[in-house]
């Protein structure tokens, strides 16, 4: 038995978030770009909360960030502040009630609210809460988080950020939006990304990836250091360290996969890291297509394009559920017949996660023709569980995780497989691997997670004869003492 309404299924989230403080701009148009520039960071719900310094307006419902917002949308959204969401969660938790942002009111008045990443303690928190009769319509940790803020104690915004960041465990980038202000919070590791832009004279930007703000027009400023909080109200942009920088753990990841070729992190644009060394032919599109680019350009080989993509089919590893990923990889891709047939292809793809697209891929390469399909993995292994806000799989689905290189390739049917060793991937990024959370490659988590390996919440009896996951119950008035 689970908490009263959380369930651990409906944590998990890698999403996109976006805010803009500008003064005389169109902000929730602004902020419609800037997620539809994120939309490959989530795609079931999308929406954007405005405020005019005196009350907040929202609007967010379930499909693309095109599918949700029209023209009429955008004009009942005044204001001068902005944030955006778009969510990617797990199965179970698709619905309307957890789409983002959530819309809370506390102490301190209405407060709206994005998150990207898992908090691993969500739990006990919401049960705290609700023994202190406060209800809720969602089952995400972002409205547990919401809730904190909205009546967290503090002279500031600051400050109750601050209070806020050091009851809270886990990986998260926070949006939030009051009527007069704009705020974002990094947890102390630094695992999902965050950046400040600024646009024009007066207005600025905080976004998930630097490529919303080429969309835009903005200039990147920094990025928000891990466990530091930004307000951004009429008077300027006002940052401090809320809570303590533990080590940089971000999800190396955001490399290989999940973040846009065209963004930078850490002062370096993704599309040339990922022109990794390796032997290719072709690339599995998008996301592995520039590390096909640097193999051929390494091993002397021709790339060609061999795979046609639909890009109006989601990503198939951020469906909700197997059946549609399944069926997402015939309608996903095309292979290019006259290319390919009776040609010994070398493929790169991202990653092998559960070992249920690439046999695909591999059998509908050889229906088109190839005479052998040889398979290169920019990434290491997958053997161990993201629970920091990347639903991969339980560790049973991890298919790396019980079966070796060569039971893979049989499972997939290639004539061979290698996958990039840890050693190449801290190479390709060209910074240390302490840096860097790589514990779904590892096991090495740079946080007690709390969880077993199979993403069930480590439980025990607690007060009220309740379970509830190892740790401390808090409140408010606890806290102050």
């Amino acid at each position: 038995m689970h908490s009263r309404g959380l369930s651990p299924e409906t944590w998990r989230e890698k999403c996109g978030v976006f805010g803009v403080y500008a003064p005389d701009e169109d902000v929730a148009r602004f902020t419609f770009y800037g997620i539809y520039a994120l939309q490959h960071r989530g795609q079931e719900s999308a929406g954007i909360a405005t405020a005019n310094g005196r009350e907040i307006h929202i609007r967010t419902g379930m499909g693309l960030v095109s599918q949700v917002f029209d023209e009429n949308d955008l004009g009942h959204l005044p204001g001068h502040i902005a944030i955006g969401h778009t969510r990617y969660s797990t199965t179970g938790s698709s619905k309307q009630e957890n789409a983002q942002p959530v819309y809370v009111e506390g102490d301190h008045g209405p407060l709206a609210l994005g998150h990207n990443g898992n908090l691993i303690n969500a739990e006990s928190l919401r049960d705290d809460l609700e023994d202190q009769s406060i209800s809720f319509i969602g089952s995400t940790d972002t409205e547990v988080v919401a809730r904190m803020l909205a009546s967290a104690p503090g002279a500031g915004w600051l400050e109750r950020c601050a209070n806020v960041m050091k009851v809270i465990a886990g990986a998260y980038c926070l949006i939030a939006l009051t009527p007069d202000s704009l705020i974002a919070m990094r947890d102390p590791y630094g695992v999902r990304p965050l950046c400040v832009g600024k646009l024009g004279a007066s207005g600025w930007i905080i976004a998930s990836e630097t490529c919303a703000l080429d969309h835009l027009g903005a200039e990147f400023v920094r990025e928000v250091e891990p466990g530091e909080a930004v307000v951004i109200d009429a008077e300027g942009l006002h940052a401090m360290q809320a809570v303590e920088k533990r080590r940089d753990a971000l999800c190396v990841f955001e490399y290989i996969y999940f973040a846009r070729p065209d963004s930078v992190l850490r002062n370096k644009l993704l599309h040339p890291v990922r022109m990794i060394q390796a032997d290719m032919v072709i690339g599995v599109p998008d996301s592995a297509i520039a590390a096909a680019i640097g193999y051929s350009h390494e091993s002397g080989i021709p790339y060609a394009e061999g795979l046609v993509k639909n890009r109006y089919v989601g990503r198939t590893f951020i469906q909700p559920d197997q059946r549609l990923r399944d069926q997402g990889v015939y309608l996903k891709f095309n292979p290019l017949k006259q290319v390919i047939e009776g040609k010994r292809l070398v493929v790169v793809d991202d990653s092998i996660v559960r070992g249920t697209t690439t046999p695909k891929v591999v059998e509908m390469l050889r229906k088109a023709g190839a005479r052998e399909v040889h398979m290169r993995i920019c990434a290491p292994p997958v053997r161990h569980p993201c629970h920091f806000g990347i639903d991969m799989a339980t560790q049973w689905e991890l298919i790396a995780s019980r079966q070796s290189v060569e039971e893979i390739r049989q499972h997939i049917g290639a004539d061979s497989l290698a996958y990039l060793s840890i050693e190449g991937l801290m190479d390709a990024v060209e910074q240390p691997k302490s840096s860097f959370c790589t514990a779904c490659f590892t096991g090495e988590y740079p946080m007690p997670v709390q969880l077993q390996m199979d993403k069930l919440v480590f439980e025990r009896v607690g007060r009220k004869g309740k379970r509830e996951p190892v740790g401390v119950s808090w409140s408010w008035e606890q806290d102050r003492h």
